[in-house]
C-alpha cells in the first residue's frame, strides 16, 4: 500500500540559498511541511511548497504516501531535527492519521518556531479535540490496548499545544493564493531577521 521511503523533493529551479546568509546556526532544512497526503497534497501543500522555493527557502516536504502505523523513519526523524520552522497544516483528516500524530509529538518536541495552519477546520477542534478531530480520537481508542493509549495521550497533549499557539486561518484569508503569499512572507520576516541578530 504504502512506501516506507521517504523522497527529499530538490528545490529547483530556484538553487537554496547558503547557510551562511540566513543563519549561523546549522539547519538542513529552513521549513518542514507536515500535512495530511489526501487532504492537500495535490493542492494547497503543492502550491505552498513552490511559493516556498520560487523564494529560496529550503523546504522539506515529503511526497511518498508512509506505511501507515509505522514508527517515524529515520530519515524522516532527521529532517524534523535538521529544520528551523515547522508549518503543521491541520486538514478534517490530519488527527485520522497516526503517521502524522506521532510526526507532530516529534515537531512539538522541538524548541522551535511552528506555525499551524487551519485548513478547513476550526481552531478550537484542534485544541479540544472536537468535530473531525475528536472522531479521530473515538477510532484510535477504540483499537488502543495500554501502550497506545499512552500515545493517544500524546498526541491530544501535541494538538492542544499546537491548538494555542497563533496561526492561520484559510476562512480568514478567503483565497488560498492570499494565504499561502502571507505565510511565505512571515517564513521570509523571520528568517531575515535571524539574520540580524
Amino acid at each position: 500500500m504504502a512506501s516506507g521511503n521517504t523522497q527529499i523533493i530538490p528545490n529547483s529551479p530556484v538553487p537554496p540559498p547558503s547557510p551562511s546568509s540566513r543563519s549561523t546556526q546549522q539547519f538542513t532544512y529552513e521549513v518542514f511541511l507536515s500535512f495530511r497526503g489526501e487532504d492537500t497534497r495535490h493542492s494547497f501543500i503543492d502550491h505552498l511548497y513552490q511559493a516556498l522555493i520560487s523564494h529560496g527557502i529550503h523546504t522539506f516536504r515529503d511526497d511518498d504516501e508512509l506505511e501507515r502505523g509505522g514508527v517515524i523513519a529515520s530519515d524522516l526523524q532527521k529532517a524534523i531535527e535538521e529544520s528551523k520552522i515547522f508549518v503543521i497544516i491541520l486538514s478534517p483528516n490530519y488527527a485520522n492519521s497516526r503517521w502524522c500524530l506521532d510526526e507532530l509529538v516529534e515537531i512539538s518536541q522541538r524548541q522551535r518556531r511552528i506555525l499551524p495552519i487551519f485548513y478547513h477546520v476550526d481552531q478550537s477542534d484542534v485544541r479540544k479535540q472536537t468535530g473531525s478531530y475528536e472522531q479521530a480520537f473515538v477510532d484510535h481508542e477504540k483499537e488502543a490496548v495500554e501502550e497506545k493509549k499512552e500515545k493517544c495521550q500524546k498526541w491530544r497533549i501535541a494538538l492542544t499545544k499546537v491548538g494555542n499557539l497563533a496561526g492561520y486561518d484559510l476562512q480568514k484569508y478567503g483565497y488560498e493564493t492570499s494565504l499561502i503569499k502571507k505565510i511565505v512572507d512571515d517564513i521570509l520576516e523571520e528568517l531575515n531577521s535571524k539574520l540580524a541578530e
